[in-house]
């Protein structure tokens, strides 16, 4: 299967991938896909890392679990931490690398609490609120 046949099936309404890399000499075709894959989150961009020429590098990056997050217009930050079939220990170190990940990720000209709230939720369970302070102390 190439390049002109993912197109047209991606175009067909398939989406059965949850990442889509590309190199900058396909963006061509690639970027008429931009209304598919863009209200989606799948549109490769430079910024997400997912426009590149070291495609070995980012494959292993992603399947190693790399996980992008972004701020949406409310100032929230939606982050996987973990599934249900984590052990307690994973969960853990995954949810003290997420919150370093946010920390390491502060603008240098960001004053004040950068950090103001901390809440743990699954799909369909209530949420659980962080102490902050606690939360930022985590290491992984």
């Amino acid at each position: 299967m190439g390049l002109d046949d993912l197109i047209k099936r991606i175009e067909e309404d398939w989406f059965g991938f949850d990442v889509a890399i590309a190199t900058p000499d396909v963006m061509g075709k690639v970027g008429r896909l931009g209304k598919k894959l863009g209200p989606r989150g799948l549109m490769p961009s430079p910024k997400a890392g997912t426009i590149t020429f070291d495609l070995a590098k980012t494959i292993r990056e992603v399947k190693a679990g790399r996980v992008e997050f972004r701020v949406d217009k409310t100032s929230l930050l939606h982050v996987p931490a973990g599934r249900l079939s984590f052990n307690e220990d994973a969960l853990m170190a995954n949810i003290a690398s997420v919150i370093d990940a946010v920390v390491r990720a502060r603008p240098s000209g960001a004053k004040g609490t950068y950090v103001k709230s901390v809440v743990l939720a699954s799909t369909m369970s209530p949420s659980v609120r962080l102490d902050v302070p606690a939360a930022l102390a985590l290491k992984p």
